[in-house]
């Protein structure tokens, strides 16, 4: 039965925190129902010049009140992420149709990313002194400037989650944020936000604007002072392409065709179930999630038939509450595109273990869980991203077969192993092409794990985010030296020709001494 949709009165609230002028509206569909969720007010690229021109004043005050200042409102927006989490789940359960539990790892993630930057980011970006070539002569100092304003463009598939990984970051370290959501995402970014400037941010340091993603995110990318971007691999390219003309930094977080190995000496029923939730959380539609599997011989049938037992297994539905464990996708161009490549595969030759067909009597965008088999290259799901609930099942015989395997594909966003021998998976993530790379686990360990770089190689992306690495996006290292005046640096030949000898000397000394 479609889902019966919780009371979600906050909404026509939240309107009044979009940059917004154009009087003019769009239609934000709930994806469990197919109805008319919200009417979205329709931001103008004059609004996001406006935006823009506002988050600068503001983050001029917001850089001078220090990290202190900056910490306190964060860490009381993190308190109030996890007090309203109910409100906060019923709209991102509307907005993208994923089940209760996957929402909250959201919502519990967008917490853990407010408490991580709080608190790390005085002692990631304090600076301080570093090493002079000529110590007691010169002394060096670095300290980090915000960047100013950063352009933030998030999807609709994890709306809380990629919005903090790149605003929160950015906030901490003192710069001021313009974000284009996407509008079928942005209910959720604008109760995050309310959060925040409940808290006590300044409303103005954070705008959202919404509306056509190219004009309004070209408008985005225009402006900024840096460029956060997660999205397609070919939009990707033309933000890049934005931010070298401009000569501003970009982070881009694109496309994935992620893959699994099981070992041989894995327990099958155990990996089984860790892979089924690895490719099928969030329905699929999820960066990081898991599309090929590459399965050992000595193993692979046991495993095959565990796994898709667990597939089939898996509790499909739309209730607000943790009965299910597969919701909708999120769209029909969603359901289109996963019914393409599954009739795309199974009308040249692929096997349907599990799954392979939509299901309208639950909602008008669900899809079973799929597990395929015998997938050739000439079939679209073989190397394009799927971003749906549809894996595909390999057999190799070797360790190497798989790691080759697995790096044959132009993305190189996640990856996964599963192993009994930590050693031995330690050794295969090694050679793996990929940004990250989790051993028994699809993608949560990495995904998680904010004090950790993540982002992708090759055709997934440029930089990350999380850790001390997505601090350090939003800032420019400025370097400043002092001559103490205890020597005269050489000025002139003769200076230089009774110089010479005595600096060599010292470098000697420096390296005798390992000092760099």
């Amino acid at each position: 039965m479609p889902a019966t949709m919780p009371d979600l009165a906050i909404l026509n609230d939240l309107d009044a925190d979009v940059s917004a002028t154009s009087g003019s509206s769009t239609t934000v569909i709930a994806p469990l129902t197919g109805q008319v969720l919200h009417e979205l007010p329709v931001s103008t690229p004059d609004d996001v010049a406006d935006a823009f021109a506002r988050a600068r004043l503001a983050q001029l005050a917001w850089a001078r009140a220090g990290f202190a200042a900056r910490r306190a409102v964060l860490l009381r927006a993190h308190d109030l992420l996890l007090e309203r989490r109910e409100d906060l789940l019923d709209i991102l359960q509307s907005e993208t149709g994923k089940t209760r539990g996957q929402a909250f790892e959201e919502v519990f993630q967008s917490a853990t990313v407010t408490r991580y930057n709080a608190l790390a980011a005085s002692k990631v970006l304090r600076g301080g002194r570093r090493r002079s070539a000529l110590p007691l002569i010169v002394d060096t100092t670095v300290r980090y400037r915000a960047k100013g304003v950063v352009g933030v463009i998030t999807p609709w598939n994890f709306p809380l989650s990629l919005a903090a990984m790149d605003v929160v970051p950015a906030l901490a370290a003192g710069c001021g944020v313009v974000q284009k959501a996407d509008d079928q995402g942005a209910l959720s970014v604008l109760a995050l936000r309310r959060a925040f400037v409940d808290a006590g941010l300044p409303p103005e340091l954070w705008s959202v604007v919404t509306g056509d993603g190219p004009v309004i995110g070209g408008a985005v990318t225009g402006n900024a002072d840096y460029i956060c971007f997660t999205g397609s691999t070919a939009t990707g390219r033309s933000v890049a392409v934005t931010a070298a003309e401009r000569l501003v930094g970009a982070s881009l977080e694109l496309g994935g065709k992620n893959a699994m190995i099981v070992l041989d000496d894995v327990d099958p029923l155990k990996a089984a179930a860790d892979a089924a939730y690895g490719c099928f959380a969030s329905a699929g539609q999820l960066c990081v999630s898991v599309e090929r599997i590459y399965v050992q011989r000595g193993v692979a049938r046991a495993f095959t038939e565990a796994f898709a037992a667990r597939v089939e297994s898996l509790r499909i539905g739309s209730a607000f509450d943790y009965t299910t464990d597969v919701g909708s996708l999120t769209s029909a161009a969603q359901l289109a595109r996963v019914t393409a490549h599954v009739d795309d595969a199974v009308a040249k030759g692929a096997t349907v273990l599990a799954g392979g067909k939509a299901r309208p009597d639950l909602g008008p965008f669900f899809y079973e869980p799929t597990v395929l088999t015998d997938v050739t290259a000439d079939m679209d799901c073989a190397a394009g991203e799927t971003f749906g609930p549809v894996v595909s099942i390999y057999t190799v015989d070797t360790d190497d077969e798989a790691v080759i395997a697995v790096n044959d594909s132009d993305y190189g966003l996640n990856a996964s192993i599963m192993s009994g021998s930590t050693a031995r998976a330690r050794s295969l993530a090694a050679v793996i092409d990929a940004g990250s790379v989790n051993i028994n686990e699809g993608y949560r360990g990495s995904f998680s794990t904010v004090d950790a770089p993540m982002g992708g190689i090759k055709q997934s992306g440029l930089g990350r985010r999380n850790g001390r690495e997505g601090l350090l996006r939003f800032v420019d290292a400025v370097t400043v030296s002092r001559s103490t005046g205890l020597l005269q640096l050489p000025r002139t030949g003769s200076e230089f020709a009774s110089m010479a000898g005595p600096m060599v000397l010292l470098a000697r000394v420096m390296k005798g001494a390992r000092q760099r």
